[in-house]
């Protein structure tokens, strides 16, 4: 390979790297971009938090979704999404769950699968 093969090559790789950002100015400006991002553009904040994700089987899985002060459980699926519980109050950080079962009572697990059976529970009865 002589000089002007190397010559050619970088002259190529200088007109797609061009035209890469010229199309990513071109999609800047068009307003695309602020649609693809995912922080809020007006400098405000998230309204919207994914909080926990817990797979059930291969194609199921539990998502706990925050917004604003509100929590939404939703079970998504391969063909079909299930909103199970809406407009849960927003936990804190700090409050954690210490209430013991009653007696006689089987505990369900921590978090969002805990949840679940409990409601699930409080359906059949």
């Amino acid at each position: 390979m002589d000089f002007a093969e190397y010559l050619r090559f970088f002259v190529a790789l200088g007109f797609v790297l061009v035209l890469i950002a010229g199309l990513a100015a071109l999609v800047r400006r068009s307003g695309f971009g602020e649609r693809l991002t995912a922080t809020p553009s007006s400098g405000s904040e998230r309204r919207l938090a994914l909080v926990e994700v817990r797979p059930l089987d291969a194609k199921r899985k539990l998502v706990l979704l925050r917004r604003d002060d509100q929590e939404h459980l939703v079970l998504l699926g391969a063909s079909s999404d299930l909103l199970i519980e809406s407009g849960i109050p927003a936990r804190t950080p700090k409050a954690a769950d210490t209430a013991a079962a009653p007696e006689g009572a089987v505990a369900a697990p921590d978090g969002l699968l805990g949840r679940v059976i409990g409601k699930l529970r409080k359906q059949s009865s």
